[in-house]
């Protein structure tokens, strides 16, 4: 699946300054270099999917998510890269469309809106089905790519990342994309897991039940550093956002590495991390969510 250029990806050294030499080496991995809005892990969550839909003769891919949501927006340019049909089925009633939602329609996602309530009943194995019920050879994707194809691309991510690595460092919203790289990395690399919702820490179950019985080891999950809940933030986090780019050149994103970033920087303060220590904190791109605050941002 060539469409996808990986050679845009680069491990970008964070500025010494920044971190204040309290570590031996902090950089990051651009995967949201890969492609304006397929980037980051949402390719590689997507790329497996979308080939078994590929393989099995699907025509149609529906998946769900929220009016905010990098994963419909990635879908959607995803399925129109490949020549599939896309739907998106999303959580709650807008009057007005958001950005990406937009974004997402003119790409030629078809947008089907249900309810909170409509929406918790997402797992169960006909609720796609149901709900577009007009469609031949439809293929579900889980919210965030949350299924065994996912996971097993997330884990293609670790083509990146150097054993020389103490700790890799990822936001996680479903957990997808941390048992990818805990099943495919080193032990002895240590995982850390930014939940940048409230209550976040519930995940932990879920990743501890989808890790390899000889990986479940020297990984941890934290939600500290939520700001509010998931796409929330305050002028407090805008702040570190611009400053973060105006020291290193990288732009973050609202809902997910500005938190994780954030929550790094709090870490390194408190001294969490040994002098040795080599960090590798992973982007995972969804810079299409920043339009939010678009004006805020000095990038």
């Amino acid at each position: 699946m060539g469409i996808i250029d990986e050679r845009h990806v680069v491990i970008q050294p964070v500025n010494a300054d920044w971190y204040g030499h309290k570590v031996a080496a902090l950089d990051m991995l651009r995967l949201d270099l890969l492609h304006p809005i397929v980037s980051g892990n949402k390719w590689y969550k997507l790329r497996l999917n979308v080939q078994h839909a590929i393989d099995a003769g699907y025509k149609t891919i529906v998946t769900p998510g929220g009016g905010y949501s990098n994963h419909l927006a990635a879908t959607a340019v995803a399925a129109k890269l490949f020549g599939l049909k896309a739907i998106g089925v999303v959580r709650g009633r807008y009057d007005v469309l958001t950005p990406t939602l937009e974004a997402c329609r003119a790409n030629g996602m078809e947008l089907i809106f249900v309810t909170q309530e409509d929406y918790a009943n997402r797992h169960q194995p006909d609720w796609a089905a149901k709900l577009v019920d007009k469609f031949d050879e439809l293929f579900m994707i889980p919210e965030g790519g949350a299924n065994e194809w996912g996971r097993a691309g997330a884990g293609l991510i670790d083509r990146f990342i150097s054993s020389s690595y103490t700790h890799i460092a990822v936001s996680v919203g479903t957990g997808t994309t941390m048992i990818g790289l805990r099943n495919k990395l080193d032990n002895k690399q240590e995982i850390l897991g930014f939940a940048p919702m409230k209550q976040g820490s519930y995940l932990k179950e879920y990743i501890h039940e989808h890790v390899k019985p000889d990986k479940n080891s020297n990984w941890q999950l934290t939600d500290e550093w939520h700001f509010g809940g998931f796409g929330k933030w305050n002028k407090e986090l805008l702040q570190f956002m611009n400053d973060f780019y105006r020291t290193n050149a990288i732009p973050l994103d609202l809902v997910y590495t500005s938190k994780m970033m954030y929550g790094i920087g709090e870490m390194l303060k408190r001294g969490e991390f040994a002098p040795d220590a080599r960090i590798l904190c992973i982007h995972t791109g969804g810079l299409q969510g920043n339009s939010s605050v678009q004006g805020e941002l000095c990038y």
